[in-house]
């Protein structure tokens, strides 16, 4: 198949480029940056394009030709509290381009990452993510499109922005706050994600379904923070904030550069990232629990800084 991905040029799209080119697939890696993603120009069958998939015609003309159409394309915050513009314009209003691109195109299959708890809560990351997959599944009940809606609990891996964000943290703050500290998560690993991806894609039987995929195992936040922590081997207190604290510290954080925590984020942790029903069953993958798999890297890193501090203990001995 000749496929069309948006959001290729982030953590999962890179691994998903390099899981569909396995079984053959012609890739075209849309983005609005193609020197970020040059790593993925060695991966077999990839194209990289750049231009803004906001301009219907320039995505039309990019479409043509293709079989199918991945969608990626998702933030965890807004640049500036606004109201949820932000938020609305990457996972609504990007959508709507590009389901009618598909339908203008002749591009029938279209699979979308979205989100657990889409459509529920309070905040606008999930609001947003709730109204694209009704659009979403309209299109299929109206016959226009064959679609697919992923949606993941936190996603993990090696060059992850979620292990990786709290690793940074403990590293810099001997006393680590969290809010919701008691909410649970199913980390599912990137890898199996992407074989979800790779094998909904020509099975009928997925097509107008919403599958949740969930790793291996369920921790509590403060419990994976915790663990992590002590796979880096650092000393570092972590504490669970009461949710008035919770909520006034991503207020806090939401004129922090960055955002390492949002208000909006917040309001997320009110609900439990876990599955009602994990689909990898159904597609026949038995997903990886972080705890035995997330170590094959963080311990490898822990190592590495070892061998750092000794050379440069080493160093000073010798001065």
């Amino acid at each position: 198949m000749k496929i069309l991905i948006l959001g290729g040029s982030g953590f999962v799209g890179g691994h998903l480029a390099r899981r569909l080119s396995q079984d053959g697939h012609k890739l075209t890696i849309a983005t609005r940056y193609a020197p970020g993603c040059r790593h993925l120009g060695v991966v077999p069958g990839v194209t990289i394009r750049q231009f803004d998939p906001y301009d219907s015609e320039e995505l039309a003309r990019q479409m043509d030709g293709h079989d199918a159409a991945i969608n990626l394309v998702g933030i965890l915050n807004e640049r500036i509290a606004g109201g949820g513009k932000g938020f609305r314009r990457a996972h609504v209003e990007l959508v709507e381009t590009l389901i009618n691109t598909c339908v203008r195109t002749g591009t029938r299959r279209f699979i979308h990452m979205s989100a657990l708890n889409a459509g529920q809560g309070e905040s606008q990351y999930l609001k947003t993510r709730g109204e694209a997959e009704n659009m979403v599944d309209e299109v299929f009940r109206q016959g226009t499109l064959d679609t697919t809606v992923m949606r993941p609990s936190t996603i993990f891996g090696p060059d992850d922005s979620f292990l990786n964000r709290f690793a940074s943290l403990l590293k810099i703050a001997p006393v680590l706050p969290l809010a919701r500290p008691r909410a649970r998560f199913a980390p599912v690993y990137v890898g199996d994600v992407v074989e979800a991806f790779a094998r909904v894609l020509e099975r009928r039987e997925s097509f107008g379904k919403t599958h949740e995929l969930c790793g291996g195992e369920e921790w509590a936040l403060i419990d994976l923070v915790r663990w992590l922590r002590d796979q880096l081997g650092l000393k570092r207190a972590v504490v669970g904030l009461p949710d008035a604290l919770g909520r006034m510290q991503g207020l806090a954080f939401d004129i922090v550069p960055g955002k390492p925590f949002s208000s909006d984020n917040y309001k997320s942790l009110l609900l439990d990232s876990v599955c009602a029903e994990n689909a990898f069953g159904e597609l026949g993958i038995e997903p990886w629990a972080m705890s035995d798999l997330a170590p094959t890297w963080l311990g490898d890193r822990t190592r590495q800084q070892r061998y750092q501090r000794y050379r440069r203990q080493a160093r000073r001995d010798k001065e």
